[in-house]
């Protein structure tokens, strides 16, 4: 496989974080983006951040910060739309900024397994995680138009476009997300 771009999904108004920019939380006296950050590097060739304020915070990472293209905040699709119309590489890799936990090598294991499906993201035992995803810059032009339609459910989109999940039987806190406080609370 070619090249990967590596995106951290930092552009959401955290309503379930009471506002806070979910990113930029501390654990464990690190903001969270950064824990992502040191797991996911290693598995791409550079590593992006979309996010959607305090860009100047983020930009301390030394990471490419781009904003979405879409308004209102629509929602994770707007930061893959945008982050596919930023890169290079034909490929990027997601990750959402509050999975701090992610393997090592899941974009390895999702490129292995993608057959030439032009989108594949993470099955746990429990779930699909869609945000943690593989996908080629071509799904910007059908994405710009589903999005454009008002629409914004992103595993309906991966599938309507030929992308299908990758079962992934890593522990399930290697892909528990941080949404609240709680969780907060409970992974410090």
């Amino acid at each position: 496989m070619t090249t990967v771009t590596g995106i951290i999904l930092a552009g959401g108004q955290g309503r379930r974080m009471g506002g806070q920019d979910k990113g930029l939380v501390p654990l464990n006296g690190r903001p969270l983006y950064q824990h992502v950050l040191e797991r996911f590097r290693p598995q791409v060739n550079i590593v992006m951040i979309n996010a959607n304020r305090n860009i100047d915070r983020y930009q301390l990472s030394g990471c490419r910060v781009i904003q979405d293209l879409v308004g209102d905040y629509p929602g994770p699709l707007a930061g893959i739309y945008s982050a596919l119309r930023a890169i290079d590489d034909e490929w990027a890799a997601f990750c959402a900024c509050d999975t701090p936990a992610i393997p090592l090598n899941f974009v390895e294991r999702l490129a292995g397994q993608r057959g030439t499906a032009p989108a594949v993201w993470v099955r746990s035992a429990s779930r699909d995680h869609p945000t943690l995803a593989l996908v080629h810059r071509k799904l910007a032009a059908p994405l710009q138009d589903y999005l454009a339609a008002g629409e914004r459910r992103l595993m309906h989109f991966l599938r309507d476009h030929g992308g299908h999940a990758v079962e992934l039987d890593d522990d399930e806190s290697a892909f528990r997300n941080i949404n609240t406080p709680d969780d907060l609370n409970n992974r410090s």
